[in-house]
């Protein structure tokens, strides 16, 4: 299991894109499309939309699925016209993907029927709304069937393993799932609790499910089953810095916790990730016995932790085990760069493999039947392409080859590099930077700072997609800074922006300034400032910080009271967000986030603003939006303002994410790319 904080590569998070609307013939502009609204931005050429729309056109692939007993692949995909990645069918190593599924929305998340694959069970939001829905896909017939009832927000966690006797009948496939309500307004305006419940369904038969526990509050999620059947381990989530492992009887429904034992008293995080295949020990990650996440054994019956002697120093993650247990993939999160390491589950220790093609590594499964490791690797390069690897013979065969537009040749494209600076407090503060060629654009050279979200989130190496174009053709300086507080430097580094500490971020970044103004080949001058959700936030705040060092920024989907973002963000959300942010409901708190929000400080914002929002985000509501677009307007401030009626926390769809990209490179182009004086 991998938990990670809202799904989407950094940069396309940040720099999204935008619009397959077509133009009145005598125009000569790129009219947005029925869903999205445009206010302040002016009318987009359409010779800016042939010189950069080559651009949107990179389509990598994501691993989803194995067959249970053939060498087939379930992938999610967005085929060549497409508005949305759906599901496909991969027959095999290159093979023509077959379309499965074809919904408006999109479809990354599915699983085969484990028994013989005669079905697909996925899950679907609409409209960017999150509220995922269950259903199945009958692969003969393509009827689609819904599994369960609306007004809750689905998730599917595990299948049980069905085992049995020697000459006994299988019994049906039964999927582990669980469900949270959606907001409620309880009598009198307050907010009404919420709860996780577990449920045990065959989606065959759905209408037989069976609730198996109700769990109080959000968070909880079924990772792994032992191999009866009868026990699960069970993650309750309560931050970045924090989580619990339970055991729960699938037959009762008790439960009883794990870790941290009572006596623990330092914050840790606990990730249950596999059972072993005697079903006495539990394979987890925790960060309990240092900075980075290790993994280790706990023995069910005795309660021992035996640590694996792999001498990783960075976090580790579980990805994925054999069927017979006896074999782990393992990714280590090296800087910023996902690696694989393959380990022996019986003596905990790393086991040698073959050399991997350049990038680096996401999703990593083993085949239940043929114990092949699916694995998707990207670079600089290009997108997602999808590899597996035999572990017996070493072979190593790549399945799917990304898409790139004709004309753009990505092997060209910036390589990442790590760059490191000191805060304000000595802090080492690192980023990924992407240099502008020096052969093609002399100079100084004007600077693209991305801040990811989370604000648990990581800057890590990859495909930067759209993001190509600001460096290779506009010869921009792409900066993707890891302030304080991003994940995968160490739990305290994770911590060191919490609760009163959140400015510190900020002056990071200030920082961030500073060493610019050192560097020989960038211009301190001309910099923009852009980020996603928590990065939005940070956006807002670096142009309140430090508004004459910048020459605008770009909010997208970001925080702009932190008050009215934690009363009015999904329920399911609020308690994990205010471990983060601090509990505005009290006083001190309360009058602290008040003071340190961007609309509180609008008046300060003095550079040309980008604010793009989706109507349907139940993360950050659309009104953090309207409300600090509406201030910095009232102060004389030039904002251009992007809201897609379809979308949610951050645009999914190529026709908004296309427009908003055409509209972010006229935003540079009368920004940053403008001389100064």
């Amino acid at each position: 299991m991998r938990h990670t904080t809202t799904a989407l590569c950094l940069i396309t998070a940040l720099l999204a894109s935008a619009c397959s609307s077509l133009p009145s013939a005598d125009s000569g502009v790129l009219a947005p499309n029925p869903n999205l609204v445009a206010q302040g931005i002016p009318p987009v050429p359409m010779r800016l939309v042939r010189a950069v729309e080559k651009y949107t056109e990179f389509s990598g692939d994501s691993f989803v699925d194995w067959h249970p007993n053939r060498r087939e692949m379930l992938i999610s995909h967005r085929a060549p016209g497409a508005s949305t990645p759906q599901l496909y069918r991969l027959s095999g190593p290159m093979a023509e993907p077959e379309a499965l599924t074809d919904f408006a929305d999109p479809v990354r998340v599915g699983r085969y029927d484990p028994r013989d694959g005669r079905y697909i069970v996925f899950q679907r939001a609409a409209g960017g709304n999150e509220a995922d829905q269950l259903y199945r896909l009958d692969l003969d017939t393509r009827v689609v069937t819904p599994l369960v009832d609306a007004g809750q927000r689905y998730a599917m966690n595990v299948w049980l393993h069905g085992n049995t006797a020697p000459g006994a009948e299988a019994p049906p496939a039964r999927l582990l799932y669980t469900a949270v309500p959606l907001d409620r307004t309880a009598p009198g305006g307050s907010r009404a609790s919420v709860d996780t419940t577990l449920w045990l369904s065959d989606p065959l038969h759905p209408e037989g499910r069976r609730a198996v526990a109700t769990l109080p509050g959000t968070g909880w999620e079924a990772t792994a089953v032992s191999p009866d059947d009868r026990q699960v381990a069970l993650l309750h989530y309560l931050s970045a810095n924090r989580t619990e492992v339970w055991l729960l009887d699938l037959a009762s429904g008790e439960k009883r916790q794990l870790l941290p034992r009572s006596n623990d008293t330092a914050a840790a995080t606990w990730f249950p990730q596999s059972f072993q295949p005697d079903g006495q020990g539990l394979l987890l990650t925790s960060d309990a016995r240092g900075e980075f996440r290790q993994l280790l054994r706990l023995d069910l019956k005795s309660g021992q932790l035996s640590p694996a002697q792999l001498g990783i120093p960075w976090d580790l993650d579980l990805a994925s085990s054999t069927e017979e247990g006896d074999l782990l993939a393992v990714l280590a999160n090296e800087d910023g760069r996902e690696v694989l390491h393959l380990v022996d589950s019986r003596t905990l220790s790393e086991v040698p493999q073959p050399a991997l093609p350049e990038g680096t590594v996401g999703r990593a499964s083993f085949h239940p039947a043929t114990r092949e490791l699916a694995f998707s690797l990207d670079s600089s390069a290009g997108p997602s392409q999808l590899y597996s690897l035999n572990p017996a013979s070493g072979q190593v065969q790549q399945w799917t080859e990304a898409r790139t537009p004709e004309g753009v040749d990505p092997r060209q494209f910036a390589r990442q590099a790590v760059v490191r600076w000191k805060s304000f407090d000595g802090l080492s503060i690192s980023g990924l930077i992407s240099r502008a060629d020096p052969q093609r654009f002399a100079g100084r050279r004007p600077v693209l700072i991305a801040i990811h979200g989370g604000p648990e989130g990581q800057a890590k190496v990859g495909f930067l997609g759209r993001g190509n174009y600001y460096v290779q053709e506009l010869g921009v300086t792409l900066i993707q800074p890891n302030v304080r507080g991003s994940s995968g430097f160490g739990k305290t580094f994770l911590a060191a922006d919490n609760g009163m500490k959140r400015e510190d971020s900020v002056k990071d970044i200030g920082a961030l300034l500073d060493w610019i103004a050192t560097q020989p080949d960038l211009d301190p001058s001309r910099v923009l400032v852009t980020g996603g959700s928590y990065g939005g936030y940070m956006s807002l705040a670096v142009a309140e910080h430090y508004a004459d060092r910048i020459a605008g920024n770009i909010d997208i989907v970001g925080i702009s009271h932190f008050v009215t973002f934690l009363n009015n963000t999904e329920s399911y959300r609020r308690d994990l967000r205010r471990v983060e942010y601090g509990d505005e409901r009290d006083p001190a708190m309360r009058a602290f986030l008040e003071r340190i929000s961007p609309l509180s400080n609008a008046e300060k914002i003095k550079k040309p603003l980008f604010v793009v929002q989706g109507k349907n985000d139940p993360r950050v509501p659309w009104t953090e939006a309207e409300q600090i677009v509406a201030k910095a307007r009232a102060n004389g401030v030039p904002v251009w303002y992007l809201r897609a009626e379809n979308e949610g926390h951050g645009f999914q769809r190529k026709e908004n994410a296309d427009f908003q990209f055409y509209a972010t490179v006229l935003f540079m182009q009368q920004t940053l790319l403008k001389p100064q004086n």
